[in-house]
């Protein structure tokens, strides 16, 4: 996969596309909060994952204080990337990766892109948490100049959007 990584909000048009990209390529739990439905991609946890990137339609200041974003690298859908406002100037991220487009440099893209979106919408931090096990992410939130530490088996960072962003 080549090309610019760049970001577009979740939207009815590219909705399918990053479900397409989910059912191929991660599982439920780790693109989507947990849901009462069979195993796997079943009909229901389908109908789930459309709903809940629905909820983020009206972004960071809708009911959800979320904007969701498909992220697009060489012209097609490879996963997902979100900012949810969990303070004044400040949102949390999270992220996820269909299997082909891990260990591309796209995750920290995405994330370099998301800091722009940040800093735009005028926050000053933004907050994530993964595990100590998701080398991936804490990876890639280092070469953003996220500030990690470990607490309780959570590996917590902070990215200062006051400084200066890292070089794009």
């Amino acid at each position: 996969m080549t090309g610019a990584v760049r970001l577009e909000p979740v939207d009815e048009q590219n909705l399918e596309p990053l479900l397409s990209v989910a059912v191929a390529e991660a599982e439920p739990a780790d693109v989507m909060p947990p849901v009462a439905a069979p195993a796997g991609w079943s009909h229901a946890r389908r109908e789930a994952f459309r709903e809940f990137h629905r909820a983020s339609f009206a972004g960071l200041d809708g009911p959800g204080r979320t904007q969701m974003y498909v992220i697009v690298a060489g012209g097609e859908v490879v996963g997902m990337i979100r900012m949810t406002r969990v303070e004044p100037g400040t949102v949390e991220t999270g992220m996820w990766l269909g299997r082909s487009a891990r260990g591309q440099g796209i995750g920290k893209a995405a994330l370099r892109e998301l800091l722009a979106a940040a800093a735009a919408a005028g926050m000053r931090r933004i907050v994530a948490e993964t595990t100590p096990d998701n080398r991936g992410a804490v990876s890639v939130l280092l070469k953003c100049g996220a500030e990690l530490r470990e607490d309780d088996g959570a590996v917590r960072a902070e990215i200062s959007l006051d400084s200066t962003p890292p070089a794009r």
